[in-house]
């Protein structure tokens, strides 16, 4: 009996078939005799995986066929063969490792199977595996560049090696949260390998020049959620009643939600829908402009564009494949025909894609739920220096002065001393000099003064054009040498190059770089939100919580820890899966618990359709309390996530870099160093006016009557120190 009835599928595109598929049939049981994958061929001492029939009966041919309709017979012949071998290893490696729960010799198979993609001398195989992708790695990099190469490399690495995250989840018996989930699926679950087997088949490779941007990132991710949550739909009976796998999206989301299997493979496929919709509106919004923004040739630009195509083939070849083959539950899979099908899936994606009205509306203030905060909040003693320097030098850069496009003053000097910024920076880094924590305050109150100047010169007119040449401009403020700048146009150009030349000074150049692109991705997100405005649309929830984190403005924070503090860790450690993971899962809480205190800020009094409550109400169809409910549950998760990584996966980088006791001592403080930074910006949420409603309204109604005509100095008036001494020194 199956746990759950299949939802109505959004497939958007019909599935089409290759006519070769017959040939691939043939070919494919073949070779995998050949390398050994069959029970009848298999080396000795190996347990069974495959026997022909079952081979035969999972059919990755037809899988092939669908997915890439439009090659040729021996580039179909190839990637059949790919995906045989792919699917062989996720079986062989579940059956010798996850069943034993062995992770040590599970890491020394996939060490050794790695070094087969190596550029230098060959390994000689010993096992199926081994053999299988010495074999194709040999047939397929030859015709491909070295960017191409590169990058395949790195996702089938990806996809063999974090394995070891399903096996660890596995052995601790425990289940994911929902991003991250949807992270670490993207690796192991192997869709950006089948997007760059993608490349492969339609002979069109995306130029590398492009491929890392965020319209290229976007599609690929979202083409592997859509592959990967569709597989989970048809794979749960499988691995939840045979394999005892718990790394399934309907487990996660029905976990977390609580729910049973029914309403959480429901919530799966709207989800799924939704990365689907995210992926049309990259391909149809985003990459026209970056097209002429790289000045991409008519050659590059139909190499993108034929990935794209191919991409949308593999959504709905996959999708035909897992409705006919026996790997998967599709006994109550609807039998009418492709068209029919289709119907109701693209009938309910169409009432849920209406485009969104950017609109103020009353709200109220946002009851606040019990958040979980286990770490002690500590603040630094030099807290009532940093305040005043705070307020005299955002005076000094011209943040109180009138700006054009703009009726009053951004900010006058009242008002920062309400926002109390130096209070975040003494809660994130306690332990900070006199002149680091001067400088702290000042960076939060410099990206946040230009969250604030950009809508508000920006977003009225939905000015991209503008909003472009002002983000490519603040990088000529940050100069790597600490040369000249060109003279600042507004009060942000002022405080980068006054914040750049103090901060990045004492920086060595790798430090400096690093720096720098860690400014650039916050400002640039701020186009990504305007992109948003100008469709009047609410994000999908997967792409909001991915680009909160920027944002928000976390790495930059937590690289100026890093930098100040983090010199004896290595850098490859900051490279790893779990420092990445680490340092998300704590963003991720911060940028969450910022949107339930914003909340009537942003939807009341500025009309923000970026906000991840609001993400949520949309997606779930909730209200704002049931949505804030949620949103707590999910910084929940994602705390503790951070808690099991700190205990159970940074004491192994440890052993895993052999890291002497004063890398292991950094190491752990920069645990530390997080743990304060998550406690320090709660305590700073519940203490700052910037979210209080009589603040609000008294804004709103100065803005309505005339320009606000704050102090330009310090010094100038005694108003704007009442906020500050009521505080005391600290």
């Amino acid at each position: 009996m199956q746990p759950f009835e299949l939802p109505e599928f959004y497939v958007p595109y019909p599935a089409r078939l290759n006519p070769h598929l017959e040939g691939a049939r043939i070919h494919s049981t073949l070779w995998a005799r050949e390398m050994g994958m069959l029970d009848d061929t298999r080396d000795p001492g190996t347990p069974e995986i495959w026997d022909e029939a079952e081979l035969d009966a999972m059919d990755y041919a037809l899988l092939c066929a669908y997915t890439h309709p439009d090659c040729a017979a021996p580039e179909l012949d190839l990637i059949t063969d790919w995906y045989v071998w792919v699917f062989y290893f996720d079986d062989h490696f579940l059956e010798v490792f996850k069943r034993s729960r062995d992770q040590e010799g599970a890491r020394a198979y996939l060490d050794r199977l790695s070094a087969f993609m190596d550029e230098g001398e060959p390994l000689e195989p010993t096992n199926a595996c081994e053999r299988g992708l010495r074999d194709l790695w040999a047939r397929t990099v030859p015709a491909r560049s070295a960017g191409w190469r590169r990058r395949f490399a790195e996702s089938t690495d990806n996809l063999l090696r974090e394995s070891l995250w399903e096996l660890s989840n596995i052995s601790d018996a425990r289940i994911p949260n929902p991003v991250e989930y949807i992270e670490m699926r993207r690796k192991v679950g192997g869709a950006p390998w089948s997007a760059g087997l993608v490349e492969h088949a339609v002979g069109a490779e995306v130029p590398d020049r492009v491929a890392g941007t965020r319209p290229l990132r976007v599609l690929k991710d979202t083409f592997s959620d859509g592959v990967h949550l569709r597989n989970d739909l048809f794979s749960y009976q499988r691995e939840t009643e045979t394999e005892g796998e718990i790394n399934n999206c309907v487990l996660v989301i029905g976990h977390f939600l609580g729910t049973g299997p029914q309403q959480a493979a429901d919530t799966v496929n709207d989800l799924l829908t939704s990365r689907l919709r995210q992926f049309e509106n990259t391909a149809l919004t985003e990459l026209p402009p970056l097209f002429e923004e790289y000045a991409l040739d008519p050659f590059e630009r139909a190499s993108v564009l034929a990935y794209v195509k191919g991409l949308q083939d593999w959504q709905s070849g996959g999708h035909e494949w897992h409705l006919r083959s026996s790997r998967y539950m599709n006994e109550s899979a609807p039998k009418r025909g492709m068209a029919a099908a289709r119907l109701p899936g693209l009938l309910k994606a169409a009432v849920q894609s209406r485009p969104h009205l950017t609109h103020k509306r009353p709200v109220g203030p946002t009851p606040l739920p019990e958040f979980v905060m286990p770490y002690q909040l500590r603040l630094s003693p030099h807290l009532g220096r940093a305040r005043l320097a705070c307020v005299e030098w955002c005076g000094k850069v011209g943040m109180y002065d009138p700006v054009p496009r703009h009726a009053e003053p951004i900010w006058t000097a009242e008002r920062l001393a309400g926002f109390d910024f130096p209070l975040c920076s003494a809660g994130l880094d306690p332990d900070a000099t006199p002149e680091a924590l001067d400088q702290s305050g000042q960076w939060l109150a410099w990206g946040t003064y230009g969250d604030d100047y950009f809508p508000a010169i920006f977003f009225r007119d939905r000015d991209m054009a503008g909003a472009k040449r002002f983000n490519a401009r603040l990088s000529d403020f940050m100069p790597l040498d600490l040369g000249p700048t060109p003279p600042a146009e507004n009060p942000v150009e002022t405080g980068l190059a006054d914040l750049w030349r103090r901060t990045a000074g004492p920086m060595e150049p790798a430090d400096r770089a690093r720096f720098r692109e860690a400014v650039e991705t916050m400002t640039a997100s701020w186009l990504w939100e305007l992109a948003n405005h100008v469709q009047s649309r609410i994000p999908d929830p997967v792409d909001y919580v991915e680009m909160r984190r920027h944002t928000f403005g976390s790495e930059l924070t937590l690289s100026l820890a890093r930098i100040e503090h983090g010199r004896d860790i290595p850098d490859a450690i900051y490279e790893t899966r779990t420092m990445r993971e680490v340092e998300c899962s704590v963003m991720d809480y911060c940028c969450l618990l910022n949107d339930v205190f914003s909340y009537q800020k942003e939807i009341e009094f500025e009309g923000e359709l970026n906000n991840g409550v609001l993400a949520v109400q949309r997606f779930f169809n909730c209200g704002r309390d049931e949505a804030v409910a949620i949103v707590n549950d999910l910084m929940t998760s994602r705390l503790r996530q951070f808690d099991h990584l700190t205990a159970t996966e940074v004491p192994a980088l440890v052993a895993d870099f052999d890291l002497d006791d004063r890398g292991r001592i950094a190491l752990e403080a920069r645990m530390e160093e997080l743990r304060d930074w998550v406690a320090g910006i709660l305590h700073w949420h519940r203490e700052t006016d910037r979210y209080h409603e009589d603040v609000l309204l008294a804004q709103a109604a100065a803005s309505s009557a005339l320009p606000l005509r704050g102090p330009t100095g310090l010094g100038t008036s005694a108003a704007y120190l009442r906020p500050l001494l009521s505080r005391g020194a600290g």
